[in-house]
């Protein structure tokens, strides 16, 4: 009872101190409210609003056709230019497409030749102009098969795909970045606060003041993880509720307290992990470059990449990684983290499902909790 109490009064004096530190507070309020807002709702690799022109010398209802089939919220609507401002509009960069359509489109469709239609892509813009050419692509052809079977037989086709969207019908990237975002940002605000403190506590001179009290350096250790666990919780489940569920308007499919069970358990870990980097590093810029090495290749390669902003800073699914990396990657709670939340809060699964996830989150989080607390008593001696 007495380590009990001497770790809430601990903890307590923890949250104060957070609260004395405005960067520290702006941290965790940006993150887990606007960072999530707008990785939800710009996602790089989303066509979103891209600006297109067309040049339209067909004059013809196939034309016509096709021009209305470009509409927000991939593209804005499409802007006629004549042949003499394509280029001059692309090098002013009003334009990331260009697309022109050739005098007789409709009418070699019909006579069953193959017309050629020009699409210039402004290229500086990579992932839209990508991601775009094959939208347009894919837009002129359904719209001209459509043309043609107003005016032919529709053949008869062998195999039919109906296509069925499960757990995001709408296709909506924004509902997998708002989640993803989230989950990124609680293992780097556990990691970060935990370090954080400890360095805190070093650089102010109050670590001596400590073993000077009758604590051990476990109730010491459990204060700070318990402090910065519960920050993070309580910030997290507000954020799931008022910007996910709320602001974005993001269907949660699973159980939230199932979710948030996983979470305490993957804080455990981090947090730890947090202590253990505080104790190798001697001061805050130390620190924030062992993020460096430790945190981002943890995030980038956890699994959660398939469903990030941006390719260029992810690793991709899992499936598509080195079987070697797979199997590093088991010993990181972030993997299990990343798992077990894709299933909850996307596919509605159970504790039947999620289970080895939890086991094997527990099992991290006592190693490092054990291997942390021996380093930070070994630091402590040293100090002593």
């Amino acid at each position: 009872m007495q380590a009990a109490r001497n770790i809430l009064h601990l903890g307590v004096k923890e949250l104060r101190s957070l609260i004395r530190d405005p960067i520290m507070v702006v941290l965790i309020i940006y993150a887990l409210t606007l960072n999530i807002y707008t990785a939800a709702t710009s996602i790089p690799e989303t066509l979103h609003k891209a600006p297109i022109a067309i040049v339209d010398e067909d004059r013809s209802a196939l034309s016509a056709r096709i021009i209305d089939a470009f509409y927000p919220p991939y593209f804005l609507p499409p802007v006629l230019i004549t042949p003499a401002e394509m280029d001059a509009r692309m090098d002013a960069g009003l334009d990331t497409f260009a697309l022109q359509i050739p005098s007789g489109f409709q009418r070699d469709i019909l006579a069953g030749r193959s017309p050629v239609l020009q699409l210039n892509v402004d290229a500086t813009r990579m992932s839209q102009g990508f991601t775009g050419s094959g939208y347009i692509q894919t837009i002129l052809t359904g719209e001209v098969n459509e043309f043609i079977q107003g005016y032919r037989a529709k053949a008869a086709l062998p195999v039919e795909l109906v296509l069925r969207a499960r757990f995001n019908p709408e296709l909506n990237k924004a509902w997998f970045g708002a989640v993803m975002e989230i989950i990124s940002a609680i293992t780097m605000l556990s990691v970060v606060l935990t370090g954080a403190a400890l360095i805190r506590e070093r650089e102010h001179g109050t670590v001596e003041h400590l073993l000077a009290m009758p604590v051990t350096p476990f109730e010491i250790m459990s204060s700070k993880i318990c402090a910065m666990a519960f920050i993070v919780f309580a910030a997290s489940a507000l954020s799931l509720n008022v910007v996910v569920r709320g602001l974005l308007s993001v269907p949660v499919k699973g159980p939230v307290a199932l979710f948030f069970a996983g979470t305490a358990l993957h804080l455990f870990a981090s947090t730890s992990l947090g202590i253990y980097l505080g104790t190798v590093a001697r001061s805050m810029p130390q620190f924030g470059l062992l993020l460096f090495i430790v945190l981002l290749p943890m995030q980038i390669l956890s699994g959660a990449g398939g469903l990030m902003r941006s390719q260029v800073v992810s690793g991709g699914p899992r499936e598509g990684m080195p079987d070697i990396i797979q199997a590093l990657m088991l010993a990181a709670p972030t993997t299990h983290f990343v798992k077990f939340a894709q299933a909850i809060l996307f596919r509605g699964a159970g504790i039947t499902v999620v289970w080895p996830q939890f086991a094997a989150l527990a099992l991290i989080g006592t190693i490092l909790f054990s291997l942390s607390l021996a380093r930070f008593r070994k630091t402590l001696r040293l100090m002593a």
